[in-house]
């Protein structure tokens, strides 16, 4: 199982950075469906981290392993995870990938949860159980192996759940939720303390593409392309840790 060893290496290494740089995109399309592509960037971290390695640790196959990989979501999943999926999440299962890409010797460490959305609905429902489906009780499984024990802590852990959205045929809003978000900070304290103990930040962008002009946006942030129909936010975690509010947006079109 290559692939699982790969994932679960990738964890680990993430477990112990504990940094990522973090970039959303949407791309809405004009028949109403909308890919969606989260970015994990560990490549900063893992800089920091390689510099510490002894040179015995950097001539194992392990280190020197490259991979680029596009990988099913379903696939990723055991049938135990599969027996209790209703239809509606296996095809949401069926419509998402995974992309690992890892060159250790290049400081190189990405991972991607890539979706395509028919519609709105369909959208909606992803963005809404997002978080659980990367949640360790369905990645779980796939993290652990005999010799190394699944980590506490996943990136994935990063897409989050305390969004509050409402998407139609042309808007696309987004809210957050406090008592969620707090419980979220709660959780992830640690890997926070660590990225600023290391001086590594942790960038976070949001890009959303339209087919058409964006008429109406709400967001001192917001950065808005020549044609109006493409917006981008950016910021980073520790702007966010002192105010949630900055990206939330309303975006009609």
């Amino acid at each position: 199982m290559k692939k699982v060893g790969l994932i679960c290496l990738v964890f680990i290494i993430v477990c112990l950075t504990g940094c990522l740089d973090i970039d959303e995109t949407y791309d809405f399309h004009a028949d109403g469906s909308c890919n969606v592509t989260y970015n994990f960037d560990m490549s900063k971290a893992i800089s920091v981290l390689v510099n510490l390695l002894p040179d015995s640790v950097k001539q194992t196959p392990q280190f020197n392993m490259e991979q680029d990989t596009t990988v099913n979501y379903y696939n990723l999943l055991p049938d135990s995870v599969h027996r209790q999926m209703d239809s509606t999440q296996i095809a949401t299962a069926k419509s998402s990938d995974v992309v690992m890409i890892m060159n250790l010797k290049r400081n190189k460490v990405r991972l991607s949860m890539r979706h395509s959305s028919d519609n709105v609905s369909d959208l909606s429902y992803y963005l809404k159980n997002l978080a659980k489906m990367t949640s360790n009780n369905q990645l779980g499984p796939i993290l652990s192996s005999k010799k190394t024990p699944a980590p506490s802590e996943n990136p994935f852990a990063l897409t989050q759940d305390y969004y509050n959205y409402d998407i139609g045929p042309h808007k696309f809003y987004r809210t957050i939720d406090m008592v969620k978000f707090k419980k979220y900070v709660k959780a992830n304290q640690s890997t926070f303390s660590m990225s600023k103990a290391m001086l590594i930040e942790m960038p976070y962008k949001v890009t959303v593409n339209f087919p058409q002009p964006i008429t109406k946006i709400d967001n001192k942030k917001a950065i808005l392309s020549a044609d109006k129909k493409s917006v981008t936010f950016q910021t980073d975690i520790e702007e966010v840790l002192k105010d949630p509010d900055v990206m939330n947006f309303k975006i009609d079109f």
